[in-house]
């Protein structure tokens, strides 16, 4: 909505509505700029939040591979042998 059909300024088509019924004195002009900021506003915030959870899914994957690798170091024995299963079954209850 802010950007639709931006010009060389920038305006998108909606500011530019805007301002046209403002310049002929409509109180539409200002309702449209308000409904314009608002939108913009929430479009942002909803940006804002597709980032964080981003960049939390990122830290997670990064995480669970360093928590894979030391579970793989762990599970191995002195000689470098998987770890048999029997006694992997004493962690699990």
């Amino acid at each position: 909505m802010a950007g639709a059909g931006a010009d060389k300024a920038g305006a998108g088509t909606t500011a530019r509505a805007a301002a046209e019924l403002q310049g002929r004195n409509f109180s539409a002009g200002g309702e449209l700029y308000t409904t314009l900021e608002v939108w913009t506003s929430q479009v942002k915030t909803v940006l804002q939040m597709f980032a964080h959870i981003s960049n939390h899914l990122d830290y997670s994957k990064k995480s669970h591979a360093n928590d894979e690798v030391e579970i793989a170091a762990t599970l191995r024995g002195r000689d470098g042998s998987a770890v048999p299963v029997s006694e992997l079954q004493k962690y699990v209850k």
